[in-house]
């Protein structure tokens, strides 16, 4: 059953057409890679998908209705990219502010803050300001921030950004757990090689189009990345 329906919306930015028709869709339960090479406008897909901007045409479904509601937002995390955290905040104190979000019981808060702390391999720094927290660190908080109420559908921008070897595994292993605990992930990324090893299905940005619609990665007959740089350069050409 399809939990997201993106049917031809378009966009225009500052005058200029930056998405044409761009149409796919997620069943309930995938792992969904959305691939782009440079300047393809990948965040402004999701950013008009959670309805952040407001495309000029199209239709988006979530959870089967055609509006973003007030129940289909408690439903959804998102992790942007760039993660704007209140540097002031310890990770606590920052987790406790994103729970008053969901109306979630304050009885449950302390458990889910060391839950989502262990998830993340940050137990020891909970009391840490964010300010001094390093990129990678900030990285695993806005991940851990995303799934606090958690979502029938996570929206995940570049969650791997930044990462060494051992936290992408980390990152990686918690999307496949996440799957597993009933919750459809749909994420951005240009690293090849981890939507190869967990994602069920991809689409393909180029040049403000799709270019490959809902592609199962297990009918991928050669390596991903040869198969990417294929559709990329074929659109480039054309």
């Amino acid at each position: 059953m399809k939990i997201l329906e993106v049917k031809k919306i378009n966009k225009t930015l500052a005058k200029k057409q930056v998405l044409f028709d761009v149409n796919f869709s997620v069943e309930e339960g995938e792992i969904y890679g959305f691939l782009w090479p440079n300047w393809a406008w990948k965040t402004t897909t999701m950013k008009s998908i959670l309805w952040l901007i407001e495309p000029e045409s199209g239709e988006i479904v979530i959870f089967w209705e055609k509006w973003l509601t007030l129940e289909s937002k408690k439903k959804i995390g998102f992790m942007p990219e760039n993660t704007y955290l209140y540097k002031h905040l310890t990770w606590r104190e920052f987790l406790e502010f994103n729970w008053k979000f969901f109306w979630l019981k304050w009885q449950e808060l302390d458990k889910k803050v060391q839950e989502l702390l262990k998830r993340v391999g940050l137990e020891k720094a909970a009391d840490k300001y964010l300010k001094d927290y390093s990129k990678w660190m900030l990285q695993r908080v806005g991940l851990a921030q995303s799934i606090i109420n958690n979502p029938k559908l996570l929206f995940l921008d570049e969650p791997m950004s930044g990462l060494d070897p051992i936290w992408r595994k980390m990152v990686k292993d918690l999307i496949v757990s996440l799957r597993k605990e009933g919750t459809t992930v749909f994420f951005n990324t240009h690293i090849l090689a981890d939507v190869e090893e967990i994602c069920d299905k991809i689409s393909i940005i180029n040049y403000w189009k799709i270019i490959v619609e809902n592609k199962k990665v297990s009918e991928i007959n050669w390596r991903l990345e040869d198969f990417f740089i294929e559709k990329v350069t074929v659109t480039e050409i054309n």
